[in-house]
């Protein structure tokens, strides 16, 4: 066990391991072939995972006593631990015997030496190495430096944990392609992709998500400004030039206050090996952070499924095309990735979530529902910790009215990740789905502390509309203009407000956008309610419910809205049979009804009570359940 002051300190196992032979060691140069010999005898490990812990180590030295350099590195050769070691006995315990005695007095000689570069400051803080009574599994050694103490059992581990660290702030951009040639510029954007979701498991690091970079794709950036952007503190960058089946990779890792390269690489790889780029170069990001990675943490970092070159270029292209929109042609790259290698994951999850997105953004029908979840639970049962997949399924279950399935799922993402952002803001847009809108606002206001723009254009904070705060509704949105679905949520609040006018700006905005988008065609109905259309919104909205029906497909929210349009140009009968399929379809969020404006027209129809009970019985189900 690390203490400091009696507390105890989380550390790794190899980093414990690391830090016991070069306390063992004292001031004896211990090189690199005999630290990666004895901390992983049996394994075969690159130089990078020991860089890792030495990192890691000096973090929490440095923590410890931050006037003092423990670990003094010997450029090319390994490493030194340089404070003074003295190893004393425990009285009170018997004297080995044997072997084990003699083993005991040559520690002990060797931790006497003082190392000669110790200067009087270091002298004055003598690490002591206290020999227990031995037992079956070896003996456990007790160190003390300054006002830290190191306790090694050289057997069974057991680690506390402690508060985390401070947490970086990380986007990975598109990499940039030197050569103009459209046919291998999709590698770009996905190999970001890629490292983007390897870090994902890292609770150190909260990393900007793929959709919130794939904007500068193809675009020569100011990095400061990229960096406001994004609300990020460290960028990495990179370049890539494909020369046939050569590949030339190089990045950097930038922190963005003071423009210091934290690391830099190159890698000259054939194409067919463009696999290990990504997991080389989150593992030097972790180095040049230098993040502390836990044993599940390392072992999720490591884990990479086999995947044939041509199997992954279809997975690359169609990661590629997913974050242009285009759909189904992304469907049938990734199809032919699942067909090449089946027990790929990552494959599997981007496969459901495109199936998810082209029923959900382009009416595909209740059969793209059905594929993208046996394309989820693929990807679960071959990797069942596997983030990505438990939230695009999540969200799937809450879009298609099974929010009960998408809770369980969230919460068991995060303990994976407690720091994952798009996780506490899935979790959020299902709480708000079932009315526990407080709970929904805590959710996502803490997926903003740790990622100020997840979700940032592709959803709105509307627990804060639903609850009535329309000001911190309209402070949450994004100061854009070229989003269809922010300027549509920006027309609402405005129209909660009774600005008839700027509400009606905002929707014009939103269909001018993408008028395809369903939210955009309820804004253009509300506008034309303000400017006294009724007739012509009315008909936009009966041709939306009717799509719905024949399609058997929609996000219960948004039916849930097309009721309160009905109900703003007064059609009672038509708001409440919306408002019923909308709460029989999932979207039960009983706090809100009892409150929201808009539906004032419907609440004193004889049928309102009977409607909205069945949202209440929900609701309290749901309360139970999972409060």
């Amino acid at each position: 066990m690390l203490l400091s002051d009696g507390r105890p300190i989380a550390l790794t196992p190899k980093g414990f391991d690391v830090l016991l032979v070069l306390v063992q060691n004292g001031a004896r140069l211990t090189s690199k072939e005999e630290l990666m010999s004895k901390v992983w005898p049996d394994s075969f490990v690159e130089e990078a995972n020991l860089t890792v812990n030495i990192s890691a180590l000096r973090k929490v030295l440095s923590e410890a006593d931050a006037e003092r350099v423990y670990i003094e590195t010997v450029p090319k050769k390994g490493y030194r631990f340089i404070m003074p070691i003295k190893e004393a006995r425990d009285e009170k315990q018997q004297e080995p015997a044997g072997l084990e005695a003699a083993e005991a007095r040559e520690r002990s000689q060797r931790a006497e030496i003082v190392p000669p570069a110790a200067s009087p400051q270091r002298a004055s803080s003598t690490v002591r190495l206290k020999a227990l009574r031995p037992a079956a599994v070896g003996i456990s050694l007790l160190a003390l430096i300054g006002s830290a103490s190191f306790v090694a059992f050289r057997g069974r581990l057991t680690i506390p944990s402690i508060s985390a660290a401070k947490t970086h702030r990380l986007a990975v951009l598109p990499f940039q392609n030197l050569r103009e040639n459209a046919e291998s510029d999709f590698i770009g954007f996905s190999l970001a992709d890629g490292v983007i979701t390897k870090l994902g498991y890292v609770s150190e690091v909260v990393v900007r998500p793929s959709y919130a970079v794939q904007k500068y794709k193809g675009q020569l950036t100011d990095l400061s400004k990229v960096a406001a952007e994004l609300k990020a503190d460290t960028l990495l960058t990179g370049t890539f030039l494909r020369d046939g089946d050569d590949l030339r990779i190089a990045c950097q890792l930038i922190d963005v206050k003071t423009q210091n390269i934290l690391w830099k690489g190159r890698f000259d790889v054939k194409y067919d090996k463009l696999l290990s780029v990504q997991d080389s170069v989150a593992t030097q990001i972790i180095s040049g952070l230098e993040l502390t990675l836990s044993p599940p943490e390392t072992a999720r970092l490591n884990s990479t499924a086999a995947i044939s070159p041509l199997a992954y270029e279809y997975y690359l292209r169609g990661i590629d095309l997913y974050a242009t929109g285009d759909f189904p042609v992304a469907i049938k790259m990734l199809e032919k990735a699942t067909e090449l290698a089946p027990n790929y994951p990552p494959a599997w999850a981007n496969l459901g979530k495109s199936y998810n997105a082209s029923a959900s953004f382009r009416f595909g029908g209740s059969e793209q529902y059905h594929k993208a979840q046996e394309a989820f639970e693929r990807s679960i049962a071959l990797q069942p910790e596997q983030i990505e997949a438990r939230v695009y399924m999540a969200n799937m279950f809450t879009d298609t009215g099974r929010v009960e399935k998408a809770v369980p799922l969230l919460r068991e993402a995060l303990k994976t990740n407690p720091n994952h952002a798009e996780v506490h803001w899935e979790l959020g847009y299902a709480y708000r789905f079932a009315g526990m809108l407080k709970e929904s606002v805590a959710e996502c206001e803490q997926a903003r502390q740790l990622d100020p723009v997840v979700k940032l254009t592709s959803s709105a904070l509307n627990g804060y509309l639903y609850l009535g705060q329309y000001d911190k509704f309209l402070e949450s949105l994004p100061r854009t203009d070229d989003s269809a679905l922010i300027a549509f949520y920006r027309g609402l609040g405005e129209y909660y407000e009774k600005n008839w006018e700027a509400a009606a700006k905002d929707f014009d905005r939103a269909s001018e956008l993408d008028r395809s988008l369903l939210q955009a065609q309820i804004g253009e109905v509300l506008a034309l309610g303000i400017r006294q259309q009724r007739t012509r919104g009315l008909g936009i909205l009966w041709s939306l419910e009717a799509r719905i029906q024949k399609e058997a497909v929609g996000d219960p929210e948004a039916s849930y809205k097309i009721a309160q349009a009905y109900a703003a140009l007064g059609d009672q009968q038509s708001g409440l049979r919306v408002l019923e399929h909308s709460i029989e379809t999932g979207f039960f969020a009983y706090p809100y009804f009892l409150t929201d404006p808009l539906l004032d027209g419907l609440r004193s129809t004889a049928k309102f009570d009977g409607v909205v009970n069945k949202a209440r019985q929900r609701h309290e189900s749901f309360v139970k359940m999972f409060f």
